[in-house]
């Protein structure tokens, strides 16, 4: 059964540059495995308050969503940065959807 992308191609206008590293290191300390990227995707912007003892403090988020799997060979996505509107940002937190057959629906990186 072919199920239906929920992050459609042509929603996905934004230039993207994703780096990647893997979660071990080496006998260097150096992530095993990097990956660079550069892809179409849909990015989504928001903010969030965060209380600090003395004042507020405004943190910048983000949201960005890919087609497909951006990276077959890795289990998950955990580190790394992704480049938009020239801002270099990090990875927080990612994810793969999955499809009910395993298959990987969509990527979704959460940026800070």
């Amino acid at each position: 059964m072919k199920y239906p992308c929920l992050v459609p191609k042509r929603l996905c206008k934004t230039e993207i540059h994703v780096h990647l590293e893997s979660e071990g290191t080496d006998e260097y300390g150096q992530p095993e495995k990097v990956l660079d990227l550069d892809l179409l995707g849909n990015f989504q912007d928001g903010a969030k308050t965060v209380w600090t003892d003395e004042k507020k403090l405004v943190q910048i988020t983000g949201t960005a969503l890919f087609p497909g799997d951006i990276a077959p060979d890795w289990p998950s996505l955990s580190g790394g940065t992704v480049t938009v509107f020239g801002e270099v940002r990090r990875i927080n937190r990612g994810s793969k959807a999955r499809n009910p057959d395993g298959t990987v629906n969509y990527c979704r990186l959460e940026v800070i």
